[in-house]
């Protein structure tokens, strides 16, 4: 009988040990995927919006404390609702590119005129002001309209102004 109860101990005495250790590991993997998810959104909306992207330093993942990367994990986490809120708040232009997909066509157009878009956006096009979005997603048809505006705004910034849209630029009483 005393083997039993020795037997039993060890049992419930292992146990509990083996799971505090993943306990302990879980966490921070959970950490690490949070800092990782947050990031890319980060990284997403900015690329976007063309704005530069914030740096990552990989140290969260290396031989630091967890106290560091809960601390990262805020970081990224603040960071991501930042760059959210600039990106749904819309581009500067936000009322032009508007009139202008007025004109042009539905956001999920692909009408096989070469032409995507609810702002009719070339393949040219998307690869210079939307690489990141062609890359991951395909042609402008099947970006979000923020997207699409947000795109439009870096041609915008670059020097272009309205003038890859000028019958609809006219049409909506801006200069081209």
């Amino acid at each position: 009988m005393k083997k039993l109860v020795t037997i039993g101990l060890a049992v419930l005495v292992c146990v509990p040990a083996a799971q505090a250790a993943q306990q302990t590991l879980q966490p921070d993997a959970t950490i690490l995927r949070d800092i990782t998810t947050y990031r890319n959104q980060t990284w997403h909306y900015q690329r976007t919006m063309g704005v530069r992207t914030s740096p990552y330093l990989h140290l969260a993942a290396g031989d630091v404390s967890r106290n560091f990367r809960l601390m990262v994990r805020r970081l990224w986490r603040s960071r991501a609702a930042s760059a959210h809120k600039q990106f749904v708040a819309g581009p500067p232009h936000l009322s032009q590119w508007r009139c202008i997909h007025r004109f042009e066509g539905p956001w999920n157009a692909a009408t096989g005129n070469g032409y995507y878009g609810g702002l009719q956006m070339d393949y040219s096009f998307m690869r210079t002001y939307g690489g990141h979005l062609l890359n991951r997603k395909g042609t402008a048809n099947r970006w979000t309209p923020l997207e699409q505006m947000w795109v439009a705004e870096k041609a915008h910034r670059s020097g272009r102004g309205f003038g890859p849209w000028p019958n609809t630029a006219r049409a909506c009483g801006l200069s081209v």
